[in-house]
């Protein structure tokens, strides 16, 4: 079970990694895509957009973190705070923006930390 959650929270990851180019570098060229708006509506939240890139960086460096840590309660303590964040982070979107959000924000995140709890529990 470590595996599957190491490997969904580096999945976890990549996606906020991909978010945070999205936001920060290519908010004007592939957002209207991605958001369904015009560039017009992106062009004038361009700065805004790059600030949640940011955001979103600091989510994917506190996760990839969790590779690093070796003690496994400070791993999980650790993992778990990232993909609480990134839990509620995606239903405020999928509340406010779109419900496409949910699924590829919230449900990865959900997931991961129904894990990491169920694998906490077997370990006692």
């Amino acid at each position: 079970m470590d595996l599957i959650i190491k490997i969904l929270i580096g999945l976890i990851a990549i996606i906020h990694c991909y978010i945070l180019w999205l936001e920060m570098f290519a908010w004007t060229t592939r957002g209207p895509k991605a958001f369904n708006k015009s560039l017009e509506e992106l062009k004038n939240s361009k700065t805004l957009a790059a600030n949640q890139g940011l955001y979103n960086g600091f989510l994917a460096a506190g996760l990839f973190w969790t590779f690093f840590i070796s003690d496994k309660l400070w791993h999980n303590n650790v993992a778990l705070f990232f993909l609480i964040c990134v839990a509620i982070a995606g239903l405020y979107g999928s509340f406010t923006v779109t419900k496409k959000i949910f699924y590829i924000q919230a449900l990865p995140a959900l997931l991961a930390i129904a894990l990491i709890l169920v694998n906490r529990q077997g370990g006692h």
